[in-house]
């Protein structure tokens, strides 16, 4: 039996694990997030806790009372431009909230499954492995490689999953994700422009669940890249969610990353190698297209 607790499960992966985890005979699951059950109606079910990680008290009483034999990590602030603005704030909830999962795993004896990002490579020559050299660009690739480096000093077992452009839709939230944005535009007759200039491997993020599940059961250690296997642009991805609604190409225009003033720099060319998930996990992500399926059909539930 794995007793796993989810960090973040308000948001679009947390809730994405709750949904695959809950029903599992052989998982006990507590969700916790800051303030409250955003999966009480979905989910009357769930176990929750109210816990923000970037108080290490709070941290400190749930993971003793709970005793976990895994955490699933997946609360971060990911607005990258609101982490260049609001520095501060990113640091504690990307680094130090680290650090207090880390003392209470090492404290308790559990496994730290921690998500990391593609914002930790400057994108000059990716797609990239899992052995390749951190070089942020952003400061929240910036928090993002400290967290990771923090992990790696845990005296407990870690692993650490990096991923790339997550989408899906997410209960309770007004967020939207590229490929509902690009269909209600299209059906709404709007012209968008859309980046042709910046490359990553866009993860589904039921397959980024199941990556996060999959590295639990297998008490996975090291790193490991959990995305998609399809290098994309985004003008790309809108191309494709055009034709699979039978929207009209001719609204979607190209544009280059210096179209929008954005405060954050991104990095050009990022994207993961995954033979290593696919190798030792049994990782298997769906494509696209796929994506665009399970995306239109629960959007329409």
């Amino acid at each position: 039996m794995k007793k796993i607790l989810i960090t973040g499960s308000n948001g679009l992966l947390g809730q994405k694990l709750a949904e695959l985890l809950l029903p599992r005979t052989d998982v006990e699951l507590l969700a916790t997030s800051r303030g409250e059950n955003k999966l009480a109606a979905p989910l009357p079910d769930l176990p929750f806790a109210a816990m923000d990680v970037s108080e290490q008290e709070q941290v400190e009483q749930v993971v003793s009372s709970f005793r976990p034999t895994h955490i699933i990590h997946t609360a971060a602030m990911t607005n990258v431009d609101q982490c260049e603005t609001d520095q501060e704030g990113a640091l504690k909830l990307n680094y130090h909230a680290v650090q207090h999962l880390v003392a209470a795993c090492e404290k308790y004896n559990v496994h730290l499954i921690h998500l990391s990002t593609d914002f930790i490579f400057d994108g000059e020559d990716g797609p990239y492995t899992e052995e390749a050299d951190a070089n942020p660009i952003s400061f929240y690739g910036e928090t993002k490689r400290l967290a990771e480096e923090a992990v790696k000093q845990a005296k407990c077992k870690w692993a650490i999953l990096r991923t790339v452009l997550v989408y899906g839709v997410v209960h309770d939230y007004g967020r939207t994700n590229i490929v509902l944005w690009v269909r209600d535009s299209l059906r709404a007759g709007k012209q968008i422009k859309v980046v042709d200039d910046q490359f990553r491997t866009p993860t589904l993020a039921e397959d980024l669940a199941m990556g996060c599940w999959l590295a639990a059961q297998h008490d996975a250690e090291g790193i490991f890249n959990i995305s998609g296997k399809e290098l994309l642009t985004p003008y790309a991805m809108a191309l494709q969610v055009a034709d699979y609604f039978n929207l009209d190409k001719g609204l979607i225009e190209k544009a280059d990353a210096t179209t929008f003033s954005q405060t954050a720099k991104r990095p050009p060319r990022t994207g993961f190698d995954i033979s290593k998930a696919e190798t030792v996990l049994g990782y298997k992500p769906h494509s696209f297209m796929e994506g665009i399926r399970m995306v239109a059909e629960q959007a329409e539930a």
